[in-house]
């Protein structure tokens, strides 16, 4: 009675909340149609796939209800419902049918776009947010992402209106967010303004009582810093009976000390420059005086023990990879360089944060994980193994520049700055006319910020904060920094905002800048926006090159693919330490895998290659690391570089990356259902329907006694599931040849009884899983195509090129737009396909297409 009554209140509350409305039906010859054909699997007590068109409201002008119903048209109009093994309507019947629905929803998707538009408003994500203040400020060091929350994604991107809600959590955090960085550009001009140069020694980097630093000599040899002089070592001043320099006394000598090591960086070996600390946030120089070395063997018995007396020439380059890092052990990756046996001078060119010091990797080397005696470093021989020397670090810098002091002339024109505080850390600003200075400043700060030619008039509406600031007794500058912090968070900044209809200059300027820069227009951009010359397709095909063509196009190649691709993901797993030990700790591998389709989709752009290039292609882009696991031919170097592919090779595209397999993969199995969801969904652009919420997921068996293929058979055998894994697993099947980290595989891993593979991890522990059953990577389409492996499976995913091409335009018209392809937007994507036919879809004429169609120019 009581369970009764209650569920008479919920419905007496949603008639009250309907204002007593009855459920809109369907027009009678649609309803009719589903009589016939739908009902019979689609009604309340059936309801297959949660689906009760019996109850279903038809209400086209609800956007929510719009696309349940768009999901039924399309299903019907592709032909796959009504099932086959149902009778199929006439073909009569079944136009008539597509014909009433798909009028009904395109014209209440047509009213509603002549109303609001395609998007809908929404605020800068912090992607965007951190960038646009970079540019604005002429501060590129600036790091504010991990400042804001985390933006919502929707349509799988963080682009989208109805997901970038504006809380009052996330307006603290941008006010938080935009002072700090209005504060970090004053502190810079602050600062020192000469540009030093200074040399810090490896040598000079530390005492014997000191933290871990290079010239604190540690006794575990495997986990050890040197001394080293030219190629020779120098037990003396290892055992602390020599001086651990000769001093500038004996300059010559001097010049070729230096501070080996045996092993990569990881605690307790940390190899840094803590004599340095950037002084303050700005362009820095890096160089780096080092080689590879050879240290000689230990003990017979335990040869793989480095003598670290007995050293010689190295035999290859090395690949350091260098961060900066925050006190603790915040880290930020800078950049890499190869070091050759011949001593030489590496630079970087880099941006720092004030405080921040230098830690230098040698990648490729080992990470002593030891234990209990069972160690080895499985890049030792009989004779020894590879080494690194740093002799010292040489900075440069801040480099001070004309983009140097823009930041600070946007924010104070050309009043004059007082210096003050301990050594100059602070500033004032001298102002005669303070509330004139106020107003103008404000205006001209207003005029770069807001994104349309009118915005200075809006100074009146800050002129009051820096008023009231000045009021209470603050100093000038601190009452300007309270209205410029207003307005980086005023919604005229924050939020991009368009009106229905065509885009005007401005408004267009904004939206491909935010495109391909993930940022504010440019001086260049505003100016031929406001002149007009943007609205004519040759001047907006002209920015659009110009904007692919510069460096910061990197920001829409990462962003785009960190969310089409789940990129941003690739660290939350990491391989299981005792499954895939030959992958654990091995952050070389993992940073390449994150550069390769990075620069991959870098040169589709910058190529104009044909967008089937995703599924297969007959080159790679790889260092080193990821040629040795890929099994290709090997080469020397830690940077990228464009490889061909050997005939047959099961790599090509991006399906087979490391990067791809690692996403979707958990790091200890991998699952046919994830990976073939994610490829019909992300690469061929038919998402596969969610799993039924009471479907618990299939685990793979890392014991080794049954393929995840054979669990799989088990669960397929139900009726309720086979209809939709006939569709997903095809593709994840023959991905099963390749394992969590990307590696070719023909036989599963499992751990338990059995001999384990012999060989190392690059933490020194040897392997203790064992190979498994083997692999079955063959399967069938849903059309009954069949497929051997991964090969055979790309060359019948590109017998319908254009479909790749299609998913691709479709994944950028809503990162560039905000808004997903809607049912009337199909026209437009077949046209753009159309144009591009002749260069079999490039990439980059997909890019200028969209740009030029009316999806991009209009709200």
């Amino acid at each position: 009675m009581i369970r009764n009554t209650r569920r008479l209140l919920l419905v007496l509350t949603a008639g009250i909340a309907l204002g007593g409305s009855r459920a809109a039906a369907a027009p009678k010859a649609i309803q009719a149609f589903l009589e016939r054909h739908c009902l019979e699997c689609h009604d309340a007590d059936t309801h297959k796939g949660g689906l009760d068109l019996a109850t279903l409201d038809f209400r086209p002008a609800v956007s929510t209800n719009r696309a349940r119903w768009t999901a039924v048209y399309d299903r019907v109009e592709q032909g796959e419902m009504p099932p086959k093994k149902k009778a199929r309507p006439a073909g009569p019947e079944l136009s008539t049918f597509t014909h009433l629905l798909g009028g009904a929803l395109l014209s209440a998707e047509r009213s509603e776009i002549a109303r609001e538009g395609r998007s809908v408003q929404r605020r800068m994500n912090r992607y965007e947010y951190e960038q646009a203040l970079r540019d604005l400020l002429h501060a590129p060091w600036l790091q504010l992402r991990d400042h804001l929350p985390e933006d919502g994604v929707a349509h799988r991107f963080n682009k989208v209106g109805q997901a970038l809600d504006v809380s009052h959590v996330q307006m603290a955090r941008y006010l938080s967010a935009a002072e700090e960085a209005l504060r970090q550009v004053i502190a810079g001009a602050a600062g020192e303004p000469e540009t030093r140069v200074v040399r810090y020694r490896t040598r000079d980097e530390g005492s014997y009582t000191g933290p871990m630093k290079f010239s604190v000599f540690n006794t575990a040899p495997e986990r050890a810093t040197f001394p080293v002089l030219g190629f020779e070592g120098q037990p003396a001043v290892r055992a602390g009976t020599a001086p651990i320099t000769v001093g500038e006394a004996q300059a010559e000598l001097r010049d070729l000390e230096g501070v080996g090591v045996a092993a990569g960086s990881y605690e307790p070996l940390e190899p840094k420059f803590q004599g340095f600390q950037a002084p303050m946030p700005g362009r820095y120089k890096l160089r780096f005086h080092g080689y590879s070395i050879w240290v000689g063997p230990g003990p017979t018995n335990r040869w793989f023990i480095p003598d670290l007396d007995t050293l010689s020439r190295g035999r290859r380059s090395e690949p350091i990879t260098v961060y900066s890092e925050t006190p603790p052990h915040l880290l930020r990756r800078l950049g890499d360089f190869d070091v050759t046996p011949e001593p030489a001078v590496h630079e970087l060119d880099v941006w720092l944060l004030a405080g921040e010091t230098i830690r230098v990797d040698p990648s490729r080397l080992f990470r002593s994980r030891p234990g209990a005696g069972r160690w080895k470093n499985p890049l030792a021989e009989k004779d020894g193994q590879p080494g690194v020397v740093f002799r010292w670090l040489e900075v440069e810098g801040p480099i001070r520049g004309e983009d140097s002091a823009a930041g600070i002339r946007l924010l104070f024109g050309d009043l004059p700055i007082q210096r003050g505080g301990p050594q100059g850390s602070s500033i004032e600003v001298v102002s005669r006319q303070p509330r004139e200075d106020a107003n103008r400043l404000l205006r001209a700060f207003l005029k770069a910020t807001y994104r349309r030619p009118d915005a200075e008039r809006e100074a009146r509406r800050f002129l009051p904060v820096v008023e009231s600031a000045l009021k209470s007794g603050s100093p000038f500058a601190e009452a300007l920094l309270a209205g410029y912090t207003a307005i980086l968070c005023s919604p005229e900044f924050l939020c991009i905002r368009e009106r229905p209809g065509r885009l005007d200059g401005p408004a267009l300027a904004t939206r491909l800048s935010f495109f391909l820069w993930n940022s504010v227009p440019d001086a260049e951009l505003r100016e031929v926006a406001e002149k007009g010359r943007l609205l004519k397709p040759e001047g907006l095909r002209t920015q659009t090159d110009r904007l692919l063509d510069h460096p910061n196009s990197r920001r829409f190649v990462e962003a785009f693919l960190d969310y089409w691709l789940d990129l941003r993901r690739i660290q939350t797993t990491a391989p299981d330490a005792t499954l895939y030990s030959d992958y654990y700790l091995d952050d070389l591998l993992a940073d390449s895998a994150l550069e390769e389709p990075r620069a991959f989709f870098a040169e589709l752009v910058r190529e104009n290659l044909p967008a089937s290039n995703l599924v297969d292609s007959d080159f790679v882009w790889i260092n080193e690391r990821l040629a040795r696991h890929y099994n290709l031919p090997a080469f020397e170097g830690i940077d990228l570089r464009h490889v061909p592919l050997p005939p047959g090779s099961v790599r090509g595209g991006l399906m087979t990356q490391a990067a791809i397999l690692k996403v979707t993969a958990n790091g200890t199995t991998t699952s046919p259902v994830l990976r073939g969801s994610w490829i019909m969904d992300r690469i061929v652009g038919r998402p596969p329907p969610p799993p039924p919420p009471s479907i618990p997921a299939v685990e793979p068996d890392i014991r080794g006694a049954a393929t995840i293929r054979q669990q799989l058979d088990k669960h397929r055998s139900q009726e309720s599931c086979a209809a939709c894994h006939r569709k997903i697993d095809p593709a994840g099947f023959a991905l099963e040849s390749f394992d969590v980290m990307g590696g070719f595989r023909e036989r599963y891993r499992a751990l338990g009884p059995g001999t384990p593979e012999p060989g190392v991890g690059m933490g020194g522990q040897r392997f203790e899983f064992h190979p498994a059953l083997p692999v079955d990577c063959t399967g069938e389409l849903p059309d009954g195509r069949p497929f051997r492996d991964i090969r055979e499976l790309k060359a019948l995913l590109l017998e319908d090129e254009p479909q790749i091409a299609r998913n691709l335009v479709r994944q950028l018209a809503v990162y560039a737009t905000g808004a997903p392809i809607r049912l009337g937007d199909r026209a437009e994507v077949e046209r753009l396909l159309v144009r591009t036919q002749a260069d079999r879809h490039g990439v980059r004429s997909l890019i200028h297409g969209l740009v030029q169609s009316r999806l991009f120019q209009n709200k």
